[in-house]
């Protein structure tokens, strides 16, 4: 397995490299942001170890270029930062996990190789509601001909219910792939979530395509409402 680690901590980078080489990965190197997109999109990695706080382009920056350019490789984010809210930002700008420095290096190459037994996944095709529609890849979302703005997070539950369309999702899940599978919060922001989603995808045009489907989740009706 090949993995790039972009880490501008010159001992803590070469110190992952001997570990994982240890564990039988290949390991490239890269200690700024500039040169670590550039190794990202031209070399064939099965993941990517990536900081947040990097010269020249942060590692919030690379990880939104790469998606922004459908390559899904999976990306291990690693932040000095411990705020949930700068956890909450690298998971929805694409990456696929999140550690805190300092962090456990038994649970570190857990964590990649959970990645890695997942895969990178295949380039998301338009998911499509009735004339809803939202493109993963560009992530453009419409009501027509109507271009609709989302922020990352209400991007990220209408892309989950619109790959369940005509599904009932309970709240549990909905946390899990939106948020966060060890989300301690207020559970109760997918209610709010929702009903933000509602006042841009469906009150302006006159549908009803999210249906709340009480003491059990929400649903996307399969025909956008």
């Amino acid at each position: 397995m090949k993995v790039l680690v972009v880490e501008d901590e010159v001992r803590l980078a070469r110190a992952l490299r001997r570990g994982l080489e240890a564990e039988g990965f290949s390991v490239d190197l890269a200690h700024d942001g500039h040169e670590g997109l550039h190794l990202a999109l031209e070399g064939d990695y099965d993941a990517l170890v990536l900081d947040v706080m990097l010269p020249g382009l942060s590692g919030y920056r690379v990880c939104q270029t790469l998606r922004a350019a459908s390559n899904w490789v999976p990306v291990l984010m690693l932040s000095a930062k411990d705020g949930e809210y700068d956890e909450a930002d690298g998971l929805d700008i694409g990456a696929d996990d999140y550690l805190t420095k300092p962090f456990s290096y038994v649970v570190l190459v857990a964590r990649l190789r959970a990645l890695l037994r997942r895969g990178a996944p295949e380039r998301p095709v338009v998911l499509a509601a009735g004339d809803l529609t939202l493109d993963p890849a560009t992530r453009a979302v419409r009501r027509g001909e109507d271009e609709i703005a989302l922020t990352p997070r209400e991007f990220a539950l209408l892309e989950l219910l619109m790959r369940r369309r005509g599904e009932v999702v309970p709240k549990s899940q909905i946390l899990g792939g939106v948020w966060d599978s060890h989300y301690s919060g207020d559970p109760n922001v997918v209610e709010v979530y929702v009903g933000y989603l509602r006042r841009k995808v469906d009150t302006p045009f006159g549908r009803r395509a999210l249906e709340t489907v009480r003491g059990v989740g929400y649903r996307l009706a399969a025909d956008g409402g």
